[in-house]
Formats: C-alpha cells, structure tokens, sequence
C-alpha cells in the first residue's frame, strides 16, 4: 500500500498520477477470491483483471516462495508485463519468474524488510525523476 500511494500520489516531487494499486488493499476482494478459488490465485487473479501489455507487477516476498506471488508473476509475464521481484537472499522460486530481482543478501526477515524499504524508495524516486512535471 505504501508504495501504490508514493506513486498514485507523489514521492518527492508535484508530478502526474500514475495508474498503480496495491493487490492487497482490499479485504473483500481478497476474502472472496481465497474462498472461491484458492488463497494462492488471490493476486493472479487480480492481475488477469487489471493487468494490461507494458505494465509492471512489483511483488514482495522475503523467502522468494510465496505461491501466491508466483502465480502473480506468472500470469503477468503471460499478459507481456515485466515483472519486479523483491526478496531475500536467493530469490527463491520468485527468482525464476522475475524480469528484475532484487534479491536483499540476508535471510532474516527483518532485516530483509528493512532494505525493501529502502529499495522501493529508490525505485519511487527513479520513477519520478523520469516523468515530466
């Protein structure tokens, strides 16, 4: 949620909004796809919905083996998306299924976490200093 609301809103700079939504912001849909189909297409699914050629799919997984996120890489690379992978050391199953992957050299989840914060700062302000104001 934190990085969808640095892009659609602002990281730095008064820029124009950028179409981005975090895949698990919404309890309802998120309740409803794990009863009706399976916890791990709660964010494949999401993407087959909203996903479009050119568009990018950032996903976050400390040990690189969420089913979940798998399965959203999956069906983003076959939507022609490019996919970014944030993990831990290895990159684990993610490493597989990512166009990019930022794999943070620890295998503690704390710490982990705490460099993906940093990185997807990173990314927020590379992104805006490509779009016009």
């Amino acid at each position: 949620m934190h990085i969808a609301g640095e892009l659609v809103g602002r990281y730095t700079k008064n820029r124009k909004a950028l179409n981005c939504l975090c895949l698990s912001a919404d309890p309802v849909v998120l309740t409803a796809l794990a009863n009706d189909h399976g916890f791990e297409t709660v964010f494949s699914r999401q993407v087959e919905a909203h996903g479009r050629v050119g568009g990018v799919l950032l996903g976050l997984s400390t040990s690189g083996n969420s089913a979940n996120v798998i399965r959203a890489f999956e069906a983003a690379r076959k939507l022609g998306m490019t996919t970014i992978g944030m993990t831990g050391e290895g990159g684990g199953k993610l490493a597989a299924v990512s166009d990019v992957l930022i794999a943070v050299p620890s295998r503690r989840t704390p710490e982990i976490q705490q460099l993906h914060i940093f990185v997807y700062h990173h990314i927020c302000e590379m992104v805006e200093a490509r779009i016009p104001q």
